[in-house]
Formats: structure tokens, sequence, C-alpha cells
């Protein structure tokens, strides 16, 4: 039996297994799911020993564990070591699922004809980094496991891998391989397949502004004492101009500016604006003056507020003047800008532009570097080499948006340069309500992710 037959006939056991897994509410920021973030664990633990890994074992961290594995069939071999994540984001707000975010249901998109899995967590990253597990578990099926293969699936990712840097620092001989596989991003489409070679980093803040040392009544008191709303409004306000150029200074001064040869290549890639504003039932898109979307998303930096809140939100009317009032804001960082540098700097600024009617409070929740991988690798080229056997087309490289801060920690501390080999779609609704993933792309990903082990035992050259 071939890996490729094995996958086919057990693709009902896969999704089911899946499904199992995507029901353990394993959301990381949420203490009230510490539990469940640990049986998470242990279902990945149980799946990679029935899958045949040897040496599996749940890491203790200071948080939550890392689950290891390993399969080596011979030294001399190529080693590939996956990394994924098993934990997952909040679901909030629940009233805008269509189903509820733990009880996986398959439906027919336009997207996905196929059907899609909607449930938290689908395509980020336990849809994923579970492929790489049933890739493994068929190969191992037919003896045909070309190289050895290391797996480390934490369950931090959602809220910055706090621990996983000391995990990676302290293991370096455990974790050492020749390349690191992650399937945590996206491709085009199914029709037009690529490779992640680049991820912003990111600077993620919370802001408190307070003004009186209690709420106030807005008529006795309004127009005389500050209103720590109004006043955190206008301080966000002036964090870009006219021309959403970000206005802290030298946040601009180690960004990086391309050439127009290398512009042009990166809009190359297959995009459709106007399908694009109407997925998302937008009249038009935003963003800093002179670039197009896909340079928007893919090589400048960022800043936007992901929440914000005080006073009185409950039903009804309360006249009430707030002591206090919150943001969270993140910065989507690029290559050579520095995440603690850039929160300094955030902080800095913040505090500097704040009045004196007020106090500021400014916390760091997490960040992580930016990554910028080569195609002229033999990890890159055995992906394209898989991608053109199961596609029928060769890889698009491009660069995405989103953040691994891991990937940066893989290439100082291990001297690797990630994969980026992800099978999602920028549809599928991450991080929001209605997370979904394409029953077809998982298939396709399990498939492809064994071609990847092939090719890259002759591209390695070991």
């Amino acid at each position: 039996m071939s890996v490729k037959k094995y996958i086919q006939d057990n693709q009902e056991k896969f999704l089911n297994e899946l499904l199992d897994l995507l029901r353990i509410p394993s959301v990381s920021a949420d203490p009230k799911f510490k539990d469940d973030v640990f049986a998470a664990a242990e279902f990945v633990r149980e799946s990679l020993e029935k899958a045949g890994a040897d040496q599996v074992e749940l890491c203790q961290t200071a948080g939550y564990p890392i689950v290891y594995g390993e399969k080596i069939i011979d030294p001399s071999l190529p080693t590939v070591l996956v990394y994924g994540h098993y934990d997952v984001q909040p679901a909030d707000p629940y009233e805008l699922w269509d189903s509820p975010p733990f009880e996986p249901v398959i439906k027919k998109t336009p997207r996905h004809p196929e059907g899609a899995i909607f449930a938290r967590g689908s395509a980020d990253d336990k849809g994923q980094f579970y492929m790489h597990v049933k890739a493994f578990e068929a190969m191992m099926a037919n003896n045909n496991l070309p190289c050895n293969i290391k797996f480390m699936i934490e369950g931090e990712e959602e809220v910055g891998s706090e621990h996983l840097d000391i995990f990676v620092k302290e293991n370096k001989e455990k974790l050492k391989a020749d390349v690191v596989l992650v399937s945590d991003t996206h491709m085009i489409s199914l029709e037009d397949p690529s490779v992640t070679v680049g991820l912003r980093g990111l600077s993620y803040m919370q802001v408190e502004v307070t003004g009186s040392n209690r709420d106030l009544h807005s008529g006795t008191y309004g127009g005389a004492v500050a209103n720590p709303i109004n006043i955190l409004c206008k301080m966000i306000a002036s964090l870009q101009d006219e021309n959403n150029h970000i206005t802290i200074p030298g946040f601009y001064d180690k960004v990086e500016e391309y050439s127009s040869e290398y512009r042009k290549a990166l809009n190359d890639a297959p995009f459709d604006l106007d399908a694009y504003k109407k997925e998302l039932d937008i009249n038009d898109v935003h963003g800093e003056a002179g670039y197009s979307t896909i340079e928007r998303v893919g090589i400048r930096p960022t800043l936007d507020v992901n929440g914000i809140w005080g006073g009185y939100t409950g039903e009804g009317a309360k006249t009430v003047l707030p002591s206090k009032a919150y943001a969270k804001i993140s910065m989507r960082l690029v290559p050579n800008q520095d995440h603690r540098e850039i929160s300094k700097l955030f902080e800095e600024h913040f505090k500097a532009i704040a009045p004196t009617s007020v106090k500021v409070k400014v916390t760091p929740h997490h960040g992580g570097q930016a990554a910028v991988v080569s195609t002229d690798t033999p990890g890159y080229r055995a992906a394209d080499l898989a991608i053109q056997e199961a596609f029928g087309k060769k890889a698009i490289p491009t660069r995405e948006g989103g953040s691994i801060p891991i990937c940066s920690l893989f290439q100082k501390e291990l001297g690797l340069d990630p994969i980026l080999l992800g099978f999602g779609l920028d549809t599928d609704a991450l991080h929001s309500p209605n997370e979904h993933y394409g029953v077809k792309n998982y298939y396709m990903g399990i498939e492809t992710i064994a071609l990847f082990f092939k090719y890259f035992k002759e591209q390695a050259g070991k």
C-alpha cells in the first residue's frame, strides 16, 4: 500500500480524530480553560505515540507543556523538526458564531465546496499541525519514512510563546535538525498554492488612562474634569497621520525600503482586489498611502487598536464621567524592527502625548521578531517539489502579514530557517467567529507533507 493510498483509505478516521481534538477548548489566554489546555496536550501525546513516535513526553514549563516526540530511523539521514501549537484563541464573542465554537460542524461554502470544518482552532493551528501527525502515521504504516522526524507542539503560541524560548535554548541538542517545518500560515488558494517566505513581527501593548479617583456625575463634573475615554481616543487618533503613517518618533528608522523590482514581483502574485472587498463587505481598502494591499500586509509595519473600553456599557443610560479608559494596541513589525525597541518607543511617546490632566500606564503584553526565509535552500526546494507533485503547479513565494515569533527564535538559536508550509486560506476567519478549515485542504496538506519528506531527503543530500 502506498502512502497516498493509506491517506485516502483513512480519510474518515483522520477527520474524526481532528474533530475530537477540536472539541477540547484549549484557550491558553483564559485561566478557566487550564484543564482543557492540559487535556489537549495529552491528546497530542497519545496521538504521536499511536502514530509510531518514540520518546514521546510532556515537557513541563512554567506554563503549559510542550509535547515532544521523535522517530530516528538513521542518524545519517536528514532530520525534520515539526513545530505547531495545540492552544487556540478565545472564542468570544460566542453569540457571533453560527454554531458553537467547540462543537465542530462541517458545512459547504463557496470557497470550500467539499466542506469546511467550523470550529475554533480548525485552521489555527490544530487542523494544520495535526496534518503532520497523520502524514507521519501514513509514512510509518507503509515503512516509508524517508527522514528522521522530531515533533515540538506547544500550548502557548496564542499568548506569545513565553516559555518556548527557554525550552529551545536549554534543549538545542534534543532539537537538533536540518530544517524546521511549520504549518501555521495560509496559501493563496488551492488553485494557486504558495509558500510563505516572510512573516511580520509583533509588539502588543495595553494602555490605561486615569483621570479622577472615581467615576463622576457627568453633569456636575463634565467640562471641568478630564474624561479619560475622550483623551484616550484623541491620543490613539494622533498615532497615525492623514496618510496612515505611524507618528511615533523613530518607528520607521530601521524599516527596509524595497526596490521597485522587488515590489513589482510581490504584486505579481494572484490577487483580486474586487473579490477581496466583496469577501469582507467593504467599499474600499484602507492603509498607508503609496503602497498596495499586498505590500501593506507583507512588507509594511502597522498599528491597530484591538480593543477599547471604559465607562458604562450596560443597557440603558448612565450619565457617568469614567475614572479610567483602556485599550489594547498591537503593532505588526517588519525585519530589522526589534519588538523590544518598538515597545519602548511606543511607551515613551504615548506617555509624552498625554495631557497633565490624566495619568498613563503602558503595559507590554508580548512580542516577537519578524522572519524572512530564503527560497534558495533544500527545504524550500523540497516544499516546491512537493507542491508541484500534489497540486500540479509550482509554489508561489509570498510574504504574510501575521506573526509567528518563534520563527526568528529557530533562526537565532537553532540556525534553521523555518519552511512555512501552510494550507489554510486567508478567508478562513482566523481569530474570528466562525473560524473554519477546508476538508480538502486538510487532506491535501497531509499528502503534501508526506511528499516533502521524500523530496527533502533528496535535496538535503545526506
